[in-house]
């Protein structure tokens, strides 16, 4: 028990006196993964709604392969990003292998399954009388869609909130597309798992703390955006 106590007085040591390191890996985790989540939700929420209102063929297929790719292995995802990134592969000539942008692009294809089987599930939630009488009266189905989307908006940031949180605690992925570079695309998750196995206990606790307290001012701010949408109702 008293290892475990130094560890946290060390790792609380490490915070305080504002290691340069520690708070540059968790700057570039921040962007990638808010990046990576405001791309799928700009992609996942309006595919979601369209899958969701429209009718066609192998449609509760589709809605299978969405529902799927929630689960979908972040190591799967990291290997087929790489293969298209490395240099042989289609997207070689990017040179974004090893890179922010690269591991941006992983994170999105786990996000984006996530976003669209929620902005599915709340669309269909709603009644399809209302809308098919905003088309009624004149609206087209993108616009009948929008304003779908707003009667839902409390949903569709729970479904922001889970993308993210799932992306912030994302290793597998960034590992594999990032490679784990100092200074270029080490995250808070690869680092927690380096300094583990190197057994710089002080540090992984440090760096694991930072990502604990990252994602919870994150959500929180998205749950009070989504509670002060409640009492405003």
């Amino acid at each position: 028990m008293e290892f475990i106590l130094e560890g946290f007085r060390k790792a609380l040591h490490i915070i305080l006196s504002g290691n340069p390191e520690v708070f540059a890996i968790a700057r570039l985790s921040l962007t990638v993964s808010l990046a990576a989540t405001a791309g799928a939700v700009l992609a996942g929420v309006p595919l979601g709604s369209w899958i969701a209102v429209k009718k066609f063929p192998l449609k509760k297929l589709l809605i299978a392969l969405v529902n799927t790719g929630m689960g979908l292995p972040p190591v799967v995802a990291g290997l087929v990003v790489m293969l298209f990134l490395a240099r042989s592969g289609p997207l070689g000539f990017l040179n974004w292998l090893y890179t922010p942008k690269g591991m941006i692009i992983a994170q999105f294809i786990i996000a984006l399954p996530i976003i669209t089987a929620l902005s599915i599930s709340a669309m269909q939630n709603v009644d399809p009388k209302f809308y098919n009488q905003i088309l009624a009266l004149g609206a087209s189905d993108r616009q009948a869609i929008w304003v779908c989307l707003k009667e839902i908006r409390l949903t569709i940031v729970a479904a922001v909130i889970a993308g993210f949180g799932r992306l912030v605690a994302e290793v597998g992925a960034v590992m594999i597309v990032g490679g784990n570079i100092r200074h270029q695309t080490r995250m808070l998750t690869t680092a927690t798992v380096m300094e583990t196995q190197m057994g710089n206990f002080d540090m992984a606790i440090a760096i694991g703390l930072v990502l604990l307290a990252l994602g919870f001012v994150v959500n929180l701010a998205l749950t009070v955006i989504q509670q002060n949408k409640v009492l405003t109702r």
